[in-house]
């Protein structure tokens, strides 16, 4: 029998007005801003009367190193959610948006699959409640007031080999990633090379993600460094008089969007900065309004543990003041034996050997996420063709690790598929023995916290970095930036900056190409390898086969 394609389960979902999903977590649809019947925004009001409830449990869903096989994280995340509820407890799911880029290139959509979605899923993966929109909008009015003030007589004394902010567009477009701007005479301002990065890239975006409430939004907006002037001192947004205007046009996208599972239950689906160049997590104030709402909230971190769930525990926790209670960790047989060797081809023959061989990268993840103080659990995402004894291999290897693993079949069962892990994740939240701590202190400095990932995480050799890099972030110290956590941007695919590298390599370093001061979004940039800022569409992109059939119904996305 044919499985049915996600957008078909997604397109048979029998979801609710959007009101009652509200009203089931204590939200009175006065609070609701809704866009259509199943969408809504939450109102500031109402969240900012939030603060004095107690936290509910914090579980992350994070995974070994994405492969072609697929890992199913979000799957996961959602159908996690479900199960937690089809146990009676009172859960919500927290995620990030889908960028417009990848949904046309490579990727599809960013809902979940099979039984274990958010839906309204096409919306969601496409233009959704505009939040994207009013970002690019942002970043650009302020790429257009920095040229406008050097045109007018530039009174900041901008040096204008030295504007650092660059312009966005939520399309993966490579044409764009190197500009020149102002071409076509003295009318036209002062030409200049530039480009364009992806929204999700943008600062905008990690700030929007990780700013408390329209104040503090507005402050680190301010804060963002444009550009220098000739005597080499920082521009700030504000010294251009953007901050004020920006913040107007994120008014609403800085509501967490609530919209909900297959199963009718919550799911607020907010922000979506690049688990590459930034942080990769869903909104903090989307994750902290739901932990005053529900008993248990689950949400997820871009890429794998080595990026995703570092970022989410050194950055966002830190930042929000979040402490999670269990961390699960998503792998497949199918990746195992690809980390293991196996090419994607043959992927369908059993094969425990590769599947030993591959659980050397998870058992990385458990030990680097343990280093955290938080316990961990593995969900062993379940496809069809896994047989008994490859999925006892990565059982008898997790055990070995101190850690269990169990099987969860959420994408072919929904949240019924899932019980035993939402059990088990319930059990070790409630015992309350997460001793969750960063890996490096405020006070480090820079070079030693990039240098700590490195080695910690990743199991480099060193972090090179050359004098002008340390000399940069000496710089960046004096002027009072030294206490920021690192954003390491780097390949998802490996523990190294190679691709190609699969499962748990030693004896390598960790080359920083370049560091980015993101002032306001308050963290500093490191880019190892060959890191894009703006991809590029595959040969054939996902593009190609969008399109709306003869009902009028979307066709394409996954």
């Amino acid at each position: 029998m044919a499985h049915k394609t996600d957008i078909e389960i997604a397109r048979e979902a029998q979801k609710r007005p959007i009101q009652e999903i509200g009203e089931a977590l204590g939200i009175p649809s006065e609070h609701l801003l809704p866009y259509g019947h199943d969408k809504a925004k939450v109102g500031q009001a109402f969240i900012a009367g939030l603060a004095d409830r107690p936290d509910g449990k914090l579980i992350l869903v994070t995974a070994i190193n994405p492969t072609p096989a697929g890992e199913g994280k979000t799957t996961t995340t959602v159908g996690l959610g479900d199960g937690l509820n089809r146990i009676g407890k009172r859960a919500c799911v927290c995620i990030r948006e889908a960028s417009l880029g990848p949904n046309f290139g490579m990727k599809g959509g960013a809902a979940g699959g099979g039984y274990a979605q958010i839906v309204p899923m096409e919306d969601m993966n496409l233009h959704f409640t505009g939040d994207f929109h009013a970002i690019t909008s942002a970043h650009n009015l302020l790429s257009a007031l920095i040229d406008n003030h050097i045109y007018w007589g530039n009174a900041q004394d901008i040096d204008q080999r030295r504007v650092v902010w660059r312009r966005v567009l939520d399309m993966n477009d490579r044409a764009l990633r190197d500009v020149v701007t102002s071409l076509g005479g003295v009318s036209n301002g002062y030409p200049r090379q530039t480009g364009f990065d992806i929204t999700v890239a943008s600062e905008v975006m990690a700030i929007l993600c990780l700013a408390s409430d329209l104040a503090d939004l507005e402050q680190r907006l301010g804060d963002m460094i444009v550009a220098y002037r000739r005597d080499k001192t920082p521009v700030f947004a504000r010294d251009i008089g953007a901050s004020g205007a920006m913040t107007v046009l994120l008014k609403d996208a800085m509501q967490p969007n609530l919209v909900q599972t297959l199963e009718n239950n919550p799911a607020f689906v907010h922000g979506g900065p690049f688990a590459n160049i930034a942080h990769g997590c869903n909104s903090v104030i989307a994750t902290r309004t739901a932990l005053k709402l529900a008993d248990y909230v689950v949400t997820e971190a871009g890429f794998g543990a080595d990026l995703g769930a570092e970022k989410f525990l050194n950055i966002k926790c830190r930042k929000a003041g979040l402490s999670p209670s269990c961390v699960v960790l998503v792998a497949t047989v199918r990746a195992m034996k690809m980390n293991g060797g196996v090419s994607k081809a043959d992927l369908g023959a059993e094969n425990v050997e590769a599947v030993q061989a591959g659980c050397a990268n998870l058992a990385r993840h458990i030990e680097n996420l343990k280093s955290f103080g938080v316990p961990v659990v593995v969900a062993i995402n379940h496809f069809s063709g896994d047989t008994e004894t490859e999925i006892a291999a990565v059982q008898d290897h997790v055990a070995a690790q101190g850690a269990e693993a169990i099987v969860a079949r959420h994408w072919a069962e929904g949240g019924a598929g899932v019980e035993a892990l939402a059990t088990r994740v319930a059990e070790i939240a409630d015992a309350g023995t997460a001793n969750f701590a960063p890996i490096y202190p405020d006070e480090m400095p820079l070079a030693d916290k990039i240098e700590t990932i490195a080695t910690r995480i990743y199991r480099a050799d060193s972090a090179v970095m050359d004098a002008r890099i340390r000399a940069q972030l000496t710089e960046w110290e004096d002027a009072g930036y030294g206490h920021l956590p690192v954003c390491m941007a780097k390949t998802q695919y490996s523990f190294t900056t190679d691709p190609a590298r699969r499962g748990a390599p030693t004896g390598f370093d960790i080359p920083v190409r370049e560091v980015r001061l993101s002032a306001g979004a308050g963290f500093v940039v490191a880019i190892c390898g060959e890191i894009m800022t703006m991809p590029g569409l595959p040969r054939t992109p996902a593009a190609e086969t969008i399109r709306l059939n003869d009902e009028g119904q979307i066709e394409g996305l996954f």
